[in-house]
């Protein structure tokens, strides 16, 4: 505990290896940020879509839409923090970065949402 009350805790992995290059950690902290600024945009565009898209003939096609825009960005605000440590904790090792399928997954799914806003804007409005 801190002189002032407050009980600071740092991940364990934090003691691992040394220190990278401040540099490489703001970048991968902005690179955080990044994902969470996506999840966030995904996530008012899910609210967006099921307030105030006028709706389609296809009857639930703004709730699809909405969920899955809200599945992408939580999931995306879910697995921000492990790639970040994941990235951190290679720099401290010099190893090479971890993979990640989450960057296709979202791909995916923001594709996945621009087919069905294909179809629905061209097939079911007229």
């Amino acid at each position: 505990m801190r002189d002032d009350g407050v009980m600071r805790t740092r991940p364990s992995w934090l003691a691992e290896g040394a220190d990278p290059d401040y540099r490489f950690s703001l970048a991968n902290e902005r690179t955080f940020l990044a994902w969470i600024r996506t999840a966030l945009s995904l996530l008012a565009g899910a609210v967006a879509v099921v307030q105030l898209v006028p709706e389609f003939r296809l009857s639930g096609a703004r709730v699809l839409l909405g969920a899955i825009l809200a599945a992408a960005g939580l999931l995306l605000s879910v697995l921000a923090y492990p790639r970040w440590s994941a990235n951190e904790r290679a720099m401290r090792r010099a190893a090479p970065l971890p993979y990640s399928p989450v960057l296709l997954v979202v791909t995916g799914a923001i594709a996945l949402v621009g087919a069905v806003v294909l179809v629905l804007v061209v097939f079911t409005r007229w």
